[in-house]
């Protein structure tokens, strides 16, 4: 049978990384809950065999299950009647598989009937999804609103609303509206409080809903009258019935498994998350950054989905002779391919580390006090996740658009036909760099990694590593190539214009995503020599792409800003 998780060794590299013992030692609170619950492990070791064996399930299912149902799911679709999304035949067999195998719930505590799993490890499960059938991630993916109700949600809510997802039940974070995508300061459905009934009742219209029509929903709205920026939002917790109503489901390019809907509340009976007033401000930024993360995930698994789809084709495809893999032009794009997706992976797995270190103490706060040292520890993992987590974003979703492109390519015409997975895939990933974010807006965020000095400080770090003699010769051009960033950084800095800034946003970004990146792959080489080849391509290709960066960076000015304005005004 196959198996998307043992058939990948990278993926165990993840699992066993160093790191990996400190999140399982805080996450299972030194392992005092083994006398509790027979499935919880009794140490280290046993945790991790027990993560090997659950994602080897995972992985099985993602791909006799998940796989096989792609296309019928993506030809099928979802569909509305009476009100009700309705989802293809081979989307419910897929949540019937994992329900049946009791993976739902995955990150969820014990004492909620859930897995208790690392951040890291429910990262992986968006990457196997993925693999199989991307639409299908986004619909298993939003349990990341029951890890937003078990962090901010009162103790009863959590009681109430966490084993409704063990056992199976779908979530949907429910944000933007027809005047509110991105600047969701604008929303508009309001939340009024019935002193009579005790309860919010929401009114308004919510547009572009991933899985709109779930069972349990998180929902943006206004509950401070006359306000009208973020600080009049608050996030409350909405139970399907039939005050809502769906418009319709929107037809899209891809991810066709995955419903996205319009809805309409009408007198819609909610609950309160947390506190007023914080809905944006924590609350939203906490489900966005779970979301990116979850898109990193999918973003890669699309990436191993298109390489092994090429890498096949290429092998069996025979041209003037012979395989069309023995051509250079298709090594070369095959081997380029290979190695940005083993590095994007890399940044994937670290960035879910990042998170689940800060995750963990936070929840460890609601239980006892923490030592100093922990909240400085937390403060460090956090800050290090929030400039991460847009990178991630930014070069994952990117990525994927690129290598299904050179997958179509390497198929020829017959990738453009319905023929051969890479054109769903294709489409597929197209949404990943323009949801919960556009690249362009990761940028934004990412480019306070680059003026605080974060990544740079980062980069430093991982330079202090030891490595293997023989791999010396990759590490001087990362050590060449970190040199070049901080030059072109203090450039850009000396110019003290804001717009000037954001002009070289994603060069500059994208140059510190390359370092990153490169170390994160020396590191896997430097453990396993299996990985040297591909660090090499990716280190090299790196270098080739920030000297390019580099040298538009040393022959532009702010006077270029005005250029690209008047070409702009003209063709307006």
């Amino acid at each position: 049978m196959a198996n998307f998780f043992t058939d990948n060794k990278e993926l165990k590299f993840h699992i066993t990384h160093p790191l990996m013992k400190r999140i399982v030692e805080l996450r299972e609170r030194n392992f005092t809950e083994k006398e509790k619950y027979d499935y919880a492990p009794l140490d280290f070791e046993d945790a991790i065999d027990s993560y090997e064996n659950i994602m080897s399930v995972f992985g099985e299912i993602c791909a006799d299950t998940l796989a096989v149902n792609a296309e019928s799911v993506d030809i099928e679709g979802p569909s509305l009647i009476d009100n009700r999304i309705h989802y293809a035949k081979g989307t419910v067999e897929n949540i019937e598989a994992l329900k049946k195998a009791g993976l739902m719930g995955f990150t969820l505590p014990r004492k909620y009937g859930g897995l208790n799993m690392p951040i890291t490890l429910y990262a992986m499960t968006a990457e196997l999804i993925s693999r199989g059938d991307a639409s299908f991630s986004n619909i298993y993916g939003l349990q990341d609103i029951a890890e937003t109700i078990n962090e901010f949600a009162s103790q009863e809510i959590k009681d109430i609303y966490l084993p409704r997802f063990v056992n199976g039940e779908t979530g949907a974070m429910v944000l933007t509206e027809p005047d509110a995508g991105s600047d969701l300061q604008r929303v508009q459905l309001t939340a009024t409080y019935s002193e009579k009934d005790k309860i919010w009742y929401l009114n308004g219209v919510k547009r572009f809903i991933t899985n709109g029509d779930a069972e349990v929903s998180l929902v943006l709205a206004r509950t401070e009258e006359g306000t009208s920026d973020g600080r009049g939002l608050s996030m409350l917790l909405y139970v399907r019935d039939n005050t809502r109503t769906i418009r319709r489901i929107e037809e899209k390019l891809g991810i066709h498994g995955s419903p996205t809907a319009e809805m309409v509340f009408k007198n819609s009976p909610a609950i309160l998350i947390g506190d007023r007033k914080l809905g944006l401000i924590k609350y939203v930024m906490a489900l966005m950054n779970a979301a990116r993360l979850g898109i990193g995930g999918q973003s890669v698994g699309l990436c191993e989905a298109a390489c092994r789809e090429a890498e096949k084709y290429a092998s069996e495809r025979m041209q003037f002779g012979k395989a069309i893999i023995e051509f250079p032009a298709m090594y070369e794009m095959l081997s380029n391919m290979k190695a940005k997706t083993m590095a994007s992976r890399a940044l994937f797995y670290e960035t879910a580390r990042l998170v689940d270190v800060y995750k963990i103490y936070h929840h460890i706060e609601q239980e006892r006090q923490l030592f100093k040292e922990e909240k400085e520890e937390a403060k460090t993992y956090q800050r290090l996740a929030d400039v991460f987590t847009p990178l991630l974003k930014a070069v994952s979703s990117e990525y994927s658009n690129q290598i299904a492109y050179d997958a179509i390519q390497i198929h020829g015409g017959t990738g453009f036909m319905k023929d051969f997975p890479v054109e769903r895939i294709y489409r597929d990933a197209r949404i990943t760099s323009i949801y919960e974010g556009t690249t362009q807006l990761q940028v934004v965020a990412a480019i306070r990694g680059v003026e605080t000095g974060a990544y740079l400080k980062r980069i430093e770090e991982y330079s202090a590593r030891a490595i293997s003699h023989s791999l010396n010769y990759l590490k001087s051009i990362l050590l060449d190539m970190t040199n070049e960033y901080s030059k072109m950084v203090e450039l850009v800095r000396e110019k003290k214009d804001n717009e000037y800034t954001s002009f070289h946003a994603r060069r500059l970004v994208e140059m510190a995503g390359n370092i990153i990146m490169g170390y994160l792959v020396l590191d896997m080489a430097n453990q396993d020599v299996e990985y040297k080849e591909l660090t090499e391509v990716f280190i090299k290709l790196g270098k080739a792409e920030n000297k390019q960066k580099a040298e538009y960076i040393l022959n532009s000015d702010i006077k270029d800003l005005g250029i690209f304005k008047n070409i702009t005004q003209k063709a307006n």
